[in-house]
């Protein structure tokens, strides 16, 4: 989302429900190793679930990194606002695979909904891998393809009605450019992270779950 316009959409955007849901089920995951943590956002947009981890686990110190210049202004902007989360929140622009961090490893990597806008979903394989260790925690959720245009129409009603027509014509195309279980399984065996968990948990996202492998 290089656009000013989907970002400014994106931004504005009522993504509370999804967002919250992110950090519970992170918690019941993760919970205890998140405490004094390094933490990896994988595109995180104009911020607001990288300002959530670092609320809900103030010992943290969380990287975000986005390839959008629109989208890290707004991010940078609300940072500003916040003085808790400052020397703890730190953004980034680069691209998949080959961004340059502070960090050489981190200890929790997390992502939402890049997956689907990536050419290559490899990328995001191959990143976890160079910036985890093994016991890093990987939380990585994202959106499921559904079954048929017609169901991803009703999806996009549901979810995004009243939103701005830029963001309810970014949420359909997201949703058929996602992928299914079945098809994230395959790529996390190709990637040689078959250990990582599955699960679709809810009627639109898909969680993939679980530690680097040693």
């Amino acid at each position: 989302m290089l656009d000013t316009e989907q970002a400014r959409a994106y931004a504005a955007a009522d993504f509370d429900q999804p967002h919250s849901m992110f950090i519970e089920l992170f918690r019941k995951t993760f919970d205890a190793a998140a405490h004094g943590s390094s933490v990896l956002d994988l595109g995180c947009g104009p911020g607001d679930i990288t300002f959530r981890f670092a609320r809900a686990w103030p010992q943290c110190r969380v990287d975000g990194v986005d390839g959008s210049d629109a989208m890290l202004l707004h991010a940078e902007k609300l940072q500003g606002q916040e003085d808790s989360l400052k020397g703890r929140v730190r953004f980034f622009k680069g691209t998949l695979p080959d961004v340059e961090l502070p960090r050489r490893h981190y200890d929790i990597i997390i992502s939402n909904s890049l997956l689907h806008h990536l050419h290559d979903p490899a990328v995001l394989w191959q990143t976890v891998k160079a910036f985890g260790v093994p016991g890093s925690s990987i939380f990585i959720m994202d959106l499921k393809r559904p079954a048929s245009l017609a169901e991803a129409a009703r999806l996009r009603d549901t979810y995004a009605e009243g939103e701005p027509e830029v963001l309810q014509r970014d949420f359909y195309n997201s949703l058929l450019a996602a992928f299914t279980v079945v098809e994230l399984r395959s790529q996390l065996r190709d990637a040689g992270l078959a250990g990582l968990a599955v699960n679709s948990v809810s009627d639109r996202h898909i969680l993939i779950s679980g530690r680097l492998p040693g």
